[in-house]
């Protein structure tokens, strides 16, 4: 019964509705509605599967050129916008910077386990990109430089999310020795942790170099 009580009392407090509504809005996979509603295609079932911008690119890409680059950028900025809007609500309700955090991590969580796909998701990264940028922008703009740079000259998706995901983050140890209100690293590593981990397929067609180029 007092383990009972603790989940409800959890689960109807500030910090529990704000945490179970980001996980949902991280599980929303924009990508994978757009495809099917904007471009009549099912993402899951072309290229790699994901419900990422780049697969979404890859799988318009095929029938309407001009409609694929524009779904690609909207999936890209929906997923990216998915935890900023909850952190910037629970800012205004005065939720501590503890709790946004766990805010951040978890709709790095929801996007990357959908419960809306039976636990599947996308990679992580434009969710990633977002929550950051709204705590350590810095570091969020030099993980966008670098992906654009290792994106535009090796033309290869996943190995752009990679290096700049590691060097936003990665950077952040410099320029950021102490995080600002927590003093700790660890959301900032445990999401880059969840990106590899979603990499794993791309990571090892890499080492084979089998991974598609987007061109």
């Amino acid at each position: 019964m007092y383990i009972l009580a603790g989940i409800i009392d959890f689960f109807t407090s500030i910090n529990g509705i704000f945490y179970t509504l980001t996980y949902l809005v991280g599980g929303i996979p924009f990508g994978l509605l757009y495809g099917k509603y904007l471009g009549g295609v099912d993402v899951r079932e072309v290229g790699s599967g994901s419900i990422g911008a780049t697969n979404v690119l890859r799988a318009l890409k095929q029938s309407n050129p001009k409609l694929a680059k524009k779904v690609a950028v909207l999936t890209m900025l929906s997923d990216a916008l998915k935890g900023v809007v909850i952190i910037g609500i629970a800012k205004l309700v005065g939720l501590s910077y503890e709790a946004q955090w766990m805010l951040a991590f978890l709709a790095v969580v929801g996007h990357c386990f959908s419960p809306f796909l039976k636990f599947e998701g996308g990679k992580g990264v434009a969710t990633t990109v977002g929550v950051v940028a709204v705590f350590l922008p810095f570091e969020a703009i030099l993980g966008l430089i670098v992906w654009f740079l290792v994106g535009k000259f090796l033309k290869i998706s996943s190995l752009a999310s990679l290096f700049g995901v590691v060097c936003g983050i990665g950077s952040s140890f410099f320029l950021h020795p102490e995080i600002p209100h927590i003093t700790t690293h660890t959301p900032l590593v445990l999401m880059m942790c969840i990106i590899f981990y979603k990499h794993i397929p791309n990571i090892i067609r890499l080492i084979q170099k089998k991974e598609q180029k987007v061109i």
